[in-house]
């Protein structure tokens, strides 16, 4: 009889610590979810309720092959946009409890609105859908996109004729473009492969094979030391430029109160990234380092005027001549110089 009365009061305080463990958990979950919208900011405090923290023991945080009891927003451990991480709470009880969650970070700082004005216009070829866009010297590099018509051009800025032309076989969709050294790196959009040319001639010299962690090959430049990516999310891949298909680094990018995806033709310059967002008429200036969207220029005039009326015909050219912006769209009929104030 006595055993039997042990064994049911061991099976009370069990289903009593069961039904704690869970309330504890469903609180969490709750908090977690009500913030993923709200989303963190770096360096913020992960603020749990009370009712958590009053019965653990200890907290820690494991994300990928990284763990931190640490509950702030630490950026030695978190990275700008969605962070999956799982919660691991030893109760004052002894148990060991997880909880999955999805942490989102914002940059700390709001992006800078950038002023700039135009200074000049040069035409522009409207049958190129510009996929990749850059400038060395006088001299114009262009990747244009679409199924079977797809090319590599070069030409002097302020003319629509081109100096070489190298055509691309019809089932390649090209897309970004970078030069590094005499040698120049295209992306292609969904064949999984990329094309390395000789500047000068442009012809084609090598392909690699796009990364796995890259679904779609889309925006492409050279930090003068590393190629840097981007395939349609949020993510800048730094590439090996000896290997481009191997990456060095991935770097995820974010502003204040929005995470940046479908990040498209990209520019560095001066220690800084500047890319196109798809179908926004919006460059942003990117922290490399961090991914922290520190500025953001608005072309949406510009834009207007160029699109005729195609919401295919998107802002996606950058480049530099000098301190000096250069920028066009998809089929656009001209090129502005523009002055960053």
């Amino acid at each position: 009889m006595r055993k039997n009365i042990i064994s049911g009061l061991m099976a009370v305080v069990l289903l009593i610590s069961c039904n704690n463990d869970k309330k504890l958990l469903d609180t969490l979950n709750n908090y977690n979810i009500s913030m993923e919208d709200k989303g963190y900011h770096l360096g913020d405090p992960l603020n749990l309720p009370k009712e958590v923290t009053d019965n653990a023991e200890s907290i820690s945080i494991s994300f990928g092959d990284k763990e931190t009891s640490g509950l702030t927003v630490d950026p030695k451990f978190f990275a700008l946009g969605d962070n999956e991480v799982t919660f691991i709470i030893k109760t004052n009880s002894g148990e060991t409890l997880h909880q999955d969650a999805t942490i989102n970070v914002f940059a700390k700082n709001p992006e800078k609105q950038m002023a700039y004005d135009v200074l000049a216009e040069y035409p522009h070829d409207s049958d190129n859908f510009v996929e990749g866009f850059l400038m060395e010297g006088n001299m114009v590099y262009e990747s244009d996109g679409l199924d079977g018509a797809s090319q590599l051009i070069k030409y002097t800025l302020g003319s629509t004729t081109p100096i070489m032309t190298e055509k691309q076989p019809a089932e390649i969709f090209s897309e970004g473009c970078a030069i590094a050294g005499d040698k120049i790196y295209q992306l292609t959009y969904r064949s999984k492969i990329g094309f390395i040319y000789d500047k000068n001639s442009l012809k084609k010299i090598a392909q690699f094979p796009l990364p796995n962690a890259m679904g779609e090959g889309w925006g492409l430049t050279c930090d003068g030391k590393n190629l840097v990516a981007t395939d349609g999310s949020n993510h800048l891949y730094y590439l090996d430029v000896n290997d481009p298909s191997k990456v060095i680094r991935t770097v995820s990018v974010a502003g204040n109160t929005e995470t940046y995806s479908q990040l498209n033709e990209l520019e560095y310059h001066n220690g800084f990234i500047y890319s196109n967002v798809w179908h926004q008429p919006v460059i942003l200036k990117i922290k490399p380092e961090t991914g922290e969207v520190v500025g953001k220029f608005d072309f949406a005039k510009i834009t207007a005027d160029n699109d005729q009326g195609d919401p295919e015909h998107v802002l996606n050219g950058i480049a530099f001549k000098g301190e000096d912006m250069l920028i066009t769209g998809k089929k656009w009929p001209k090129i502005y110089e523009v002055a960053i104030k």
